[in-house]
């Protein structure tokens, strides 16, 4: 019996709303890039490996960000579709898509230690168990932010339920103000 792959359908709205999750996940992650490398003790910097990786002038900050914020919307606009099929609560779901990510990506600095055109200027990332325990700092708010915003970006409207209280009583036998009438 041949398998057979059947196409996932896309919503656009929740693709959309995905990767505006997943963006401005990634800001947040960027933002306190300079925090957590006070804390760990590591200049591990994604920004600037992005940046540096496409320039070496005074543009690679802006160059970075821009894309670590487009790299998260794409993760972000991939997540909202695959999410919902995950078999764990939704509040889990965030952060291990992004720390899976991060388990499968790491290997990749091995290269970046090896071949990044601004290597000299970076830290040793690939067996340096600071940026190692950084980085899963980093997915792990990254993978919060995003499921939480996602899932609220996401949530379908709440059913409006009409307020059938005037006539029906809490038994379910009606209200019996409407069953006598005065006047």
């Amino acid at each position: 019996m041949p398998l057979q792959l059947t196409a996932m359908p896309v919503d656009r709205g929740k693709t959309v709303r995905g990767a505006i999750a997943g963006a401005v996940a990634a800001g947040v992650w960027a933002a306190q890039i300079p925090l957590d490398k006070r804390a760990f003790g590591c200049e591990f910097d994604d920004v600037k490996l992005l940046g540096t990786a496409l320039t070496r002038r005074r543009a690679w900050p802006l160059v970075g960000w821009a894309l670590h914020v487009q790299n998260g919307a794409l993760f972000g606009a991939v997540y909202a579709n695959v999410a919902p099929r995950l078999p764990l609560p939704s509040w889990a779901r965030g952060p291990v898509a992004a720390s899976v990510e991060n388990l499968a990506t790491w290997p990749l600095t091995a290269l970046t230690d090896r071949l990044h055109p601004a290597r000299e200027e970076l830290p040793s990332a690939f067996a340096n168990p600071r940026a190692i325990a950084q980085s899963a700092w980093r997915h792990l708010l990254f993978g919060v932010v995003l499921g939480e915003l996602e899932r609220r970006l996401n949530t379908p409207d709440p059913v409006e339920v009409a307020d059938y209280g005037v006539a029906v009583s809490s038994n379910g036998h009606g209200n019996l103000e409407h069953l006598v009438s005065t006047g």
